[in-house]
């Protein structure tokens, strides 16, 4: 069984999540707050519905991660600009200066997982994974 690939997915899965809890502990978010920064980040500002889409979660999942979020002042929802009857998510300054350290204590986790690797083998590793995962 272990030599599934699916379990050994899913358990390579957990590990990270567990590296990720232990980094992000003493930070302002959670692993779960943390990817919706990374959606929001360098892109045109989107409805809670469309950013709750591109992570495969449910509406109420989403609200709850936003509200969050929005009381940490991180994000903020705004009337869109070209369609005032709709109001998008955006980074606050706050919610950059997060993310930056957010993704820093991601990476720590992210090596510390990798560790038995070689960098070459990491980074052959990543490439191989965005092969058979799309995009």
């Amino acid at each position: 069984m272990g030599a599934r690939l699916g379990y050994q997915l899913k358990h390579a899965f957990f590990a990270l999540e567990e590296l990720h809890a232990e980094h992000l502990a003493d930070g302002p978010v959670s692993v779960r707050e943390l990817s919706v920064l990374l959606l929001l980040d360098g892109r045109e500002p989107e409805s809670q519905q469309q950013a709750a889409e591109r992570l495969g979660v449910d509406r109420t999942t989403m609200v709850g991660l936003l509200d969050s979020l929005e009381t940490k002042g991180l994000v903020t929802r705004q009337p869109d600009p070209d369609d005032r009857r709709r109001n998008v998510v955006v980074l606050t300054a706050a919610g950059r200066a997060a993310l930056k350290a957010a993704k820093a204590a991601s990476d720590r986790a992210e090596r510390q997982l990798l560790a038995e690797l070689s960098p070459t083998e990491a980074a052959q590793f990543r490439r191989l994974l965005a092969r058979v995962v799309p995009h």
